[in-house]
């Protein structure tokens, strides 16, 4: 296991509150908009496409937090809105700990080859705590 980091959630205000933590922990900033997302997906509306899809607060190779307004035509709930990721070291371990940690639980997301060139899943356990894994995938030749 590389890491575990949280992943908070936010209804449209995610920049302005990543960008409030940049400046705050003096640390780097990622940002993709819904809108940056590749192939044009159907899910991205007018309404969607300047929210953020996904964000990181770094210093060199070290994740801090990662962050996202919540997925178009889901239902946001305060107090549901962290995750715990998982960023695994090879698939093998992130098809173990996807089938441990989803026994009793609700498989959110199941395990998939992503368009970041990860392989990545999401769980609600038995204990209500949301899940993100995610491995990243060799680079190919």
């Amino acid at each position: 296991m590389k890491q575990i980091a949280p992943h908070l959630h936010f209804n449209g205000n995610c920049r302005a509150a990543m960008e409030f933590y940049k400046q705050a922990l003096g640390v780097d900033l990622f940002i993709m908009s819904f809108g940056e997302a590749p192939g044009d997906p159907a899910w991205v509306t007018s309404e969607s496409r300047d929210l953020i899809m996904h964000s990181a607060l770094k210093r060199g190779e070290t994740l801090f937090l990662m962050a996202a307004d919540n997925m178009p035509g889901s239902t946001f709930i305060e107090g549901n809105n962290i995750s715990v990721c998982i960023e695994c070291d090879s698939a093998e371990e992130i098809e173990a700990f996807f089938k441990a940690l989803s026994v009793g639980g609700e498989v959110a997301m199941p395990l998939q080859d992503m368009f970041w060139n990860a392989r990545f899943g999401m769980i609600n356990d038995k204990f209500g705590i949301h899940w993100m894994l995610n491995y990243a995938l060799p680079k190919q030749a």
